[in-house]
């Protein structure tokens, strides 16, 4: 590799860059954006959609549940780690922790590893890169991603230290408003990067910040999740700090418009879901997960309820916020409905008649029962149940997401009864979804011939490797913040024990091999930033339950269901 690709950090790791078109801005045209003071506020506002978990009285009780009463959490400790008397930051090993508590010495490891990923522009810490990880290839491992970032920033904000929050919101801002082209076609205003880098340079001493819209990602895809990842970190950062004064910015006002607007504009739609390619979220490579994927399905509905707060109720946003209101209404219905299944659902499915038409139709979107594959009927449990990964017209995929069904409880999107029958279904499956390294990407692994089909005979995504059923330690916090907002907090510290007894050893790897995720990914990086940052999340989440109110919503009991018939009926 020429002298000429190479970069160096702040924190002096070597940075491989890649050639191509990436999009590139200077330093002086993120001035204006940091120049314009803002005005810190550190009272805790009360225009959210809930009460602050922080402000909950805490009392001892059983220890099999978290009791709701008023709404109150009640949670129970008797089989964790003592909570310091503040109720505060939490982890005795964290670095702004004053507590004596003991705690796992992973921990400690976990921290310094976060730090050495952080990624400085102009000497300010703007993210942290993907992985470090020298031993093979870099690729655009050296980034900072967005979605990426997410565990990382909250990590962050549950130890109290903000600034590297603030400072990602507003440079990824800067990003979207720039003009972006693949080959010769112009992307939309409103799309958010993939990820970014900061190329330094020593002799000048000068910082130049590359973005990466799709232009360079493997498949050429624009990110759909980047946007919403951006939208639910600002809501989280409001919620954690306070602070409303950045998320009023005109800046950050019309940042949230912009990308929603993409996703709320009219076309020939009938469906309340958003359409997306192969590769638009965090399974970035061909899976079969064209049409109506679960996790973006999740994420659109938790980043228009995050949006609904952020949003300053005057004249300018008047339009979006009433697009907002009427699609949260037909998309909560249209996924607790059609996207949802267990064993009554199931058994409707294979009786389906075929061939319907009219308004009253049972069948609406022509499934055949002979579609319904083998191994769902046994991996159904009696009790239980979760959204199937895809539902759009003759194709319903019944594989198992697990990003896109913990955002759905995370965000109300499914409901308190749908939410407690996901998390039986983990309990009931959990060898074959968390096994020896939480926690499956989905259930079950494509091979054979639909292996090859679905994937293109991908290499990277063979049986029980990365997004074909592989492990993946990043989503211990999203497990972890499903099971405290429903009560089961011993799942979450079963699970995070698990990932205590191999993470460090093995140098938090990306990805786990294998049905039971025994096996190092082939392919996986070591110290990847997101493993760590995960591991942190949960296990400050789980000592001290008040940071879940950064990343979840309670459940909006104004949103009614719609009528089942549609509109265009007459009587």
């Amino acid at each position: 590799m020429s002298p000429e690709n190479k970069d160096v950090l702040e924190n002096g790791t070597v940075k491989h860059l890649e050639s191509g078109p990436l999009f590139e801005i200077d330093e002086t045209e993120l001035a204006r954006l940091d120049e314009r003071p803002l005005p810190i506020r550190t009272e805790r506002r009360r225009s959210f959609d809930e009460r602050s978990f922080g402000d909950i009285p805490m009392t001892l009780s059983s220890p099999r549940h978290f009791h709701r009463h008023d709404d109150t959490l009640s949670p129970m400790y008797d089989h964790f780690d003592s909570i310091d008397s503040a109720g505060r930051r939490s982890l005795a090993s964290t670095p702004r922790s004053s507590s004596c508590i003991k705690t796992h010495p992973l921990v400690a490891e976990a921290w310094e590893s976060l730090r050495r990923s952080i990624v400085y522009f102009r000497g300010q810490p703007v993210g942290t890169i993907a992985a470090l990880d020298h031993s093979i290839e870099e690729l655009n491992y050296d980034q900072v991603f967005v979605r990426d970032f997410v565990p990382s920033a909250l990590a962050f904000l549950m130890n109290g230290e903000s600034e590297i929050v603030k400072n990602f919101i507003l440079k990824t801002l800067r990003l979207q408003s720039w003009e972006k082209r693949v080959d010769e076609f112009k992307l939309a205003e409103g799309v958010m990067p993939a990820s970014f880098k900061v190329r330094h340079d020593p002799i000048k001493n000068h910082d130049t910040m590359v973005a990466d819209f799709g232009e360079t990602a493997i498949g050429r895809v624009a990110p759909v999740d980047s946007g919403f990842w951006w939208i639910i970190l600002l809501r989280a950062y409001t919620k954690s700090t306070g602070d409303m004064a950045l998320a009023e910015l005109p800046e950050c006002q019309k940042g949230i418009r912009l990308i929603l607007t993409l996703c709320l504009s009219a076309g020939f739609d009938t469906f309340p879901t958003l359409l997306c390619a192969d590769g638009c979220c965090m399974v970035d490579r061909r899976m079969g997960v064209y049409g109506y994927p679960i996790e973006i399905q999740s994420l659109f509905f938790m980043a228009l309820r995050c949006a609904s707060v952020l949003l300053k109720h005057d004249e300018e946003n008047k339009e979006i916020i009433e697009k907002i209101v009427n699609r949260l209404h037909a998309l909560s219905y249209h996924m607790r409905n059609y996207f949802w299944i267990d064993i009554q659902q199931l058994n409707d499915i294979y009786r389906y008649k075929t061939e319907e038409y009219s308004h009253t139709a049972v069948n609406k979107f022509n499934v055949m029962p002979d579609s319904l594959p083998e191994w769902v009927f046994d991996f159904m449990p009696n009790r239980g149940g979760y959204f199937v990964g895809n539902v759009s017209p003759a194709k319903m995929d019944f594989r198992w997401f697990c990003l896109g069904n913990c955002v759905a409880i995370l965000s109300s999107l499914a409901t308190p009864e749908q939410a407690s029958a996901i998390m039986d279904l983990i309990e009931s499956r959990w060898q074959e979804l968390v096994g020896e390294m939480p926690l499956k990407i989905c259930y079950p692994a494509m091979e054979s011939h639909e292996w090859r089909i679905v994937t293109g005979c991908d290499p990277k995504n063979t049986s029980w490797s990365y997004h074909n059923g592989g492990s993946w330690p990043v989503l211990l916090w999203l497990l972890t913040a499903a099971c405290i907002k429903t009560g089961r907090p011993l799942l979450a510290q079963r699970a995070i024990k698990l990932a205590e007894s191999r993470l460090l050893k093995d140098h938090w790897p990306e990805y786990y091999d294998g049905k039971f995720g025994r096996f190092i990914g082939k392919q996986s990086r070591k110290n990847q930033t997101w493993s760590i940052a995960g591991y942190l999340v949960a296990k400050m989440m789980l000592e001290d339950p008040s940071h879940l109110s950064m990343i979840s919503l309670e459940e909006d009991k104004l949103m009614k269901p719609l009528l089942k018939r549609s509109a265009s009926w007459m009587c």
